[in-house]
């Protein structure tokens, strides 16, 4: 029986993809003039291409994108400073990801979240989701001296509740962090698909929404 069901963050308890291209939308037309020229639908294209669902420098991203447009240099730390200043306010809570939990907290499963990334950062994230008090356990990367796909960060939120790693099931998007990095730490991998990155690892459950794990989690 599973006792334990853990999550990532970024890309599986919300959308993130679209959180930011709706972020950076807003973006271009705050900096509009600024932009000199620069079409919104290139300076999307762009910076989402730059973004890597999360896993690009940000800072980096727009130094290289304002150079690229020969725009000025000042406008560098601007528009990094928007789009971290910003991003909290564009995240909502996917009813399905709110159903799910509520499912499983009144099944009396243990929930956690495991991700990587700045303390700070991800709780705030927590916080504009209206997540902060929703998990037993919350390990953050930062704080654990640890980051995915070390199967330590998995097993040290299981042993946090005295749950066996067999009877824990991790739900994440991406293929090595998520899935592989699960699977060595000896918990069910579920993968939430993502059209972005293909999942290479075999007998592995595939999700298109949340809810689909309920009956993976449920089973007697």
């Amino acid at each position: 029986m599973i006792k334990a069901v853990l999550f990532d963050l970024d890309g599986t308890l919300y959308d993130r993809d679209a959180l930011v291209q709706e972020l950076v939308a807003d973006q271009h037309a705050a900096f509009e003039v600024e932009l000199d020229g620069v079409s919104r639908e290139r300076f999307v294209s762009r910076v989402l291409e730059m973004d890597d669902h999360g896993y690009g420098n940000k800072a980096l991203g727009y130094k290289r994108l304002v150079q690229e447009w020969r725009l000025t240099a000042t406008l560098t730390d601007r528009l990094y400073d928007y789009f971290r200043s910003n991003y909290d306010r564009y995240c909502h809570l996917p009813a399905d990801t709110a159903s799910t939990l509520q499912t499983l907290r009144a099944q009396d499963r243990t929930l956690g979240v495991i991700t990587n990334g700045g303390t700070e950062r991800q709780q705030a994230k927590l916080r504009a989701l209206g997540l902060e008090d929703a998990f037993d356990v919350v390990l953050i990367s930062e704080a654990e001296g640890v980051r995915k796909p070390s199967p330590e960060i998995f097993q040290r939120a299981l042993r946090r509740r005295g749950i066996e790693n067999s009877a824990a099931v991790f739900v994440g998007d991406h293929p090595q962090m998520d899935v592989q990095g699960a699977r060595n730490a000896g918990l069910l991998p579920v993968w939430k698909y993502v059209p972005y990155w293909t999942l290479r690892t075999p007998n592995v459950a595939t999700v298109h929404r949340l809810t689909d794990i309920l009956p993976i989690c449920l089973a007697p």
